[in-house]
């Protein structure tokens, strides 16, 4: 008969443990979720997080705090709305280094408080709302990166088979937020690389940009003039003048657009995903290289689908592929004593994929073996003032986008 019942203790015990182990593994699969759907919003993942701590204990209320220089911010809290609402007002965002919550976190350990009626002191007060609460550091090389807070709003211990179920989470959260962390930090890096290149190939399309600018602001000071002839006419010409002033306004906004390309291109902002019609974009970046393409003798030719659909994608990232493309092939044919150098652009719809193709083509004179397998690589270039990173930087925005490598032949570029 003990052995009996021993039996069905035991089982009854696996049991529990395999359901804890289940839940534990449920959690971390929901933050990883999170991960992967939102890798450049920390705020969801945070949330899912902490959603998947108050499931796991049964807790009210959590919340997550990271540390920073003065101390430990929240950055998320999830569980009861009211009480949440309450907490939120009643406890300030940063917890300073030297509060209760800094000296607990610095304990690196759990830190259990079955009833908060029972502490002495100003702890009691410093956490209104919570009746039992459990503080598990975040640790990473024993570095305290950060502490989540659980909160019950009744007297009700958490067992030591939840505490030792939570850490266990808490240290796999860490890693999710570490490496959610360091991915981001590398986005930022590309981001700011991304930048440079962009404002270091506009610095090299100065002398062209400014004789974009100027060649609106000298007509719109012609017909300025003009104007001023037909009002000093006897009898004044208003039908010729109010052409002029039309013609001004046009010229006007001409040098707008010119200078409003320019500086979406050189500002720095956040990556972002719109429906972008590429077309559109592309002209764009034809219209600012323009000058440049005329100076080398380089004409420019066009062949663009009918009817393409839009892509998501970030804007300036992608003309900055193509600044780069355009930019590369003129200097490439630069150097052409005879022969046409021609530039043409190609966008064809691939219905199969749900996107497009952008060809760039030019009649340069192309590119050794070597170089065409090592064109992608960092820091590697064939020309003596280049840095080696346009091309290397056109990859990853292409695949960052959902786009193939772009392939190269020796005679001609075309990105896919």
């Amino acid at each position: 008969m003990n052995e009996s019942i021993h039996g069905e203790r035991t089982a009854s015990e696996l049991q529990d443990r395999v359901t804890e182990l289940i839940e534990q593994q449920t959690a971390i699969s929901e933050v990883l979720r999170a991960i992967a759907s939102s890798p450049h919003d920390l705020q969801p993942i945070f949330d899912a997080i902490l959603d998947s701590a108050t499931r796991l204990c049964r807790a009210d209320v959590c919340s997550l705090r990271l540390s920073e220089e003065g101390g430990l911010r929240r950055v998320a809290m999830r569980g009861d709305p009211l009480l949440v609402s309450q907490v939120w007002s009643s406890f300030p965002v940063l917890a300073e280094k030297g509060s209760h919550l800094s000296r607990i976190a610095t304990s690196r350990l759990p830190t259990h408080i079955p009833d908060f009626t029972a502490v002495e002191g100003d702890l009691r007060d410093d956490f209104w709302g919570f009746r039992t609460s459990l503080f598990v550091p975040l640790l990473k090389d024993n570095e305290i990166v950060g502490m989540i807070s659980l909160g019950r709003k009744q007297v009700q211990p958490f067992t030591d088979k939840q505490i030792s179920l939570f850490r266990d989470f808490a240290a796999q959260a860490t890693i999710a937020l570490e490496s959610t962390r360091r991915e981001r930090q590398y986005r930022e890096a590309q981001m700011a690389l991304a930048h440079a290149n962009r404002v270091a190939t506009m610095g090299q399309l100065t002398a062209s940009i400014t004789h974009e600018v100027n060649q609106p602001i000298t007509a719109a000071v012609t017909y300025a003039l003009a104007a001023r002839r037909f009002l000093s006419a006897d009898p004044p010409n208003f039908r010729e003048v109010d052409d002029a002033l039309s013609l001004i306004v046009k010229e006007g906004n001409r040098a707008g657009e010119v200078v409003e390309r320019v500086r979406a291109l050189i500002k720095k902002v956040p990556a972002r995903k719109d429906a972008v019609a590429i077309d559109d974009a592309i002209l764009e970046v034809i219209a600012l290289t323009r000058a440049e393409a005329a100076n080398n003798s380089v004409s420019v030719r066009t062949q663009f689908a009918e009817g393409l659909p839009p892509v998501q994608g970030d804007r300036v990232q992608l003309q900055q592929v193509m600044l780069n493309l355009i930019v590369n092939a003129i200097q490439a044919m630069s150097g052409i004593g005879e022969g046409a150098r021609e530039l043409q652009i190609s966008i064809d719809a691939v219905p199969s994929e749900g996107g497009v193709r952008v060809g760039v083509r030019d009649t340069g004179p192309g590119l050794s073996p070597e170089s065409l397998s090592r064109l992608f690589e960092p820091f590697y270039t064939t020309k003596p003032e280049g840095m080696g990173m346009g091309l290397s930087i056109c990859r990853s925005i292409i695949e960052a986008h959902g786009g193939r490598d772009i392939e190269q032949s020796p005679s001609s570029k075309s990105i896919l």
